[in-house]
C-alpha cells in the first residue's frame, strides 16, 4: 500500500527548519496493539489463519517475546503483546498513527497545551515516536518510520500472498465524550468526520468514522458503550481489514479450516463486512472498501 504522501521515510533533519507550531502530515494506521494470555492461539489466528507473516519479535531479556509484529503491508502492523493479566483487562494496549516528522508533531501538539512526553523515543524497531492519552485515557503513538531502522529494512519483505488483506481501514475504540474526542482529534490533529451512523435511523449515533488528516484510514469512535463487559470491548475496540471481496475472503477462511460465527452481511454503512474474532475476544472486521447500498443515517464521503 502506497501513502498518499511519498516521502514516509523521512528523518528529522529534513524538517529542521519547519516551524514547531505548525502540524505535520498524518498519513494513516500505522498499527494497533493487542493484548494476549495465549501467544500461541494468537500466531495461529493472525499467522495460520489471516495469513500474516510475523516480521519482527522484540525479545525480553529472558529470550520470551515482549511483542510480535504481524505485518499487513509496509506501513501497518499488527502487535501483540503476551502477558495479558485476566479476563477483565482491556486486550486493546494502544493505536499508533503515521507521521511524517515526529518531533514537529510533539512539539505542535505541545504548543496546543496536549501533554506529551519530554522528547521522543527510538523504539526497538528502529522507529521515532512518542505517545499521548486522549480524553478516555487510551495511549495513543504516533510513529514516524526511520529507513535505516529494522523495520525500515524490511520494507517490501514479510509481504506473502496468504494475507487475508493488505490495508488496515481503520481502527475503533470506546469514546465516552464526543466532544473532548473531537477537541483533540478533529480541532487539533485535523481529523474530519466522514460519516456516522447508530443501530436505528431515528436512533442516537453509535459510531463516528474519523478521517485522518492527511490519508485515507480512519479512527472510529464507538459510542454510547456503558458498563461494558470483556466481549464488549473486544467488539468495540476492534479493527478493520479491506478486502476485495468478502464473500471470497469468507470461502478463503472456511478453506482454512477457520472457525467463524455468523456469515458476512451488509453493515450499516452499506459495506459488506464480516466478523471475526482473535482468541482474546478482539473483533477484526474484514469489510468491503464500497458501499453496495446506501449507508444509514448521513452521507458518506467518498472513500
Amino acid at each position: 500500500m502506497k501513502r498518499l504522501i511519498s516521502t514516509a521515510f523521512l528523518t528529522l533533519a529534513l524538517a529542521a527548519g519547519a516551524s514547531a507550531q505548525q502540524r505535520p502530515p498524518i498519513l494513516g494506521v500505522a498499527h494497533i496493539a493487542l493484548k494476549t494470555n495465549d501467544l500461541a492461539a494468537a500466531r495461529d489466528y493472525y499467522g495460520k489463519y489471516l495469513g500474516f507473516a510475523e516480521a519482527f519479535t522484540i525479545p525480553n531479556a529472558d529470550g520470551t517475546a515482549e511483542v510480535i509484529y504481524f505485518k499487513v503491508n509496509d506501513h501497518q502492523y499488527i502487535e501483540i503483546f503476551p502477558g495479558l493479566k485476566g479476563e477483565t483487562e482491556d486486550r486493546l494496549s494502544h493505536i499508533a498513527f503515521e507521521t511524517t516528522n515526529a518531533e514537529q508533531l510533539r512539539a505542535y501538539l505541545a504548543s496546543r497545551d496536549v501533554r506529551v512526553p519530554a522528547a521522543l523515543r527510538t523504539l526497538p524497531d528502529g522507529n521515532l515516536s512518542f505517545v499521548i492519552h486522549d480524553p478516555d485515557g487510551h495511549a495513543v503513538e504516533f510513529v514516524q518510520y526511520v529507513a535505516d531502522g529494522p523495520l525500515g529494512r524490511a520494507f517490501g519483505k514479510f509481504l506473502p500472498a496468504s494475507r487475508i488483506s493488505e490495508h488496515i481501514g481503520h481502527v475503533g475504540f470506546t469514546v465516552s465524550d464526543r466532544a473532548a474526542a473531537d477537541r483533540l482529534f478533529q480541532d487539533i490533529l485535523g481529523f474530519h468526520n466522514v460519516w456516522q451512523g447508530g443501530m436505528k435511523d431515528d436512533g442516537p449515533i453509535n459510531w463516528v468514522d474519523m478521517r485522518v488528516p492527511d490519508g485515507m484510514d480512519h479512527l472510529e469512535y464507538m459510542l454510547d458503550v456503558h458498563n461494558p463487559t470483556p466481549r464488549t470491548l473486544g467488539v468495540m475496540n476492534h479493527l478493520c481489514l479491506i478486502v476485495p471481496n468478502v464473500a471470497a475472503s469468507y470461502k478463503t477462511l472456511l478453506a482454512r479450516d477457520m472457525k467463524i460465527g455468523d456469515p458476512p452481511k451488509i453493515g450499516r454503512d452499506g459495506k459488506w463486512q464480516l466478523n471475526l474474532y482473535d482468541p482474546n475476544l478482539t473483533r477484526g472486521e474484514l469489510m468491503e472498501p464500497k458501499p453496495v447500498q446506501k449507508p444509514c443515517c448521513s452521507p458518506m464521503l467518498d472513500q
